[in-house]
């Protein structure tokens, strides 16, 4: 397993510098304030790199929201059911009593 892993990431080392060094020419980015020049390779796994956080970060918030919806309902379920316990027991000792 580890011997995967590490294979892995040495293709994907291997595969960025390729990729980097195929698109060395350099591009003006302009921001409307400011202007830079970057290696095409460069903005290109950078953009890959920003969507990929991006992605993850909405899967994470929406997982978050669907599992605190989920806690929400257990917790309702629970009280419910503490209420209704609580009932029997209350009329089982009135009954006990009497």
């Amino acid at each position: 397993m580890r011997l995967g892993v590490v294979v892995l990431i040495l293709l994907s080392i291997v595969f960025g510098a390729t990729f980097g060094a195929l698109n060395a020419e350099r591009i003006a980015f302009d921001l409307y304030v400011t202007e830079f020049l970057l290696p095409k390779g460069a903005a290109l796994l950078a953009a890959l790199l920003a969507g990929w956080i991006l992605g993850g970060l909405l899967v994470w918030v929406l997982r978050v929201r669907r599992l605190r919806t989920e806690l929400r309902n257990c917790n309702r379920l629970l009280r419910e059911s503490r209420a209704e316990l609580t009932a029997m027991v209350n009329r089982d000792n009135a009954a006990g009593d009497a």
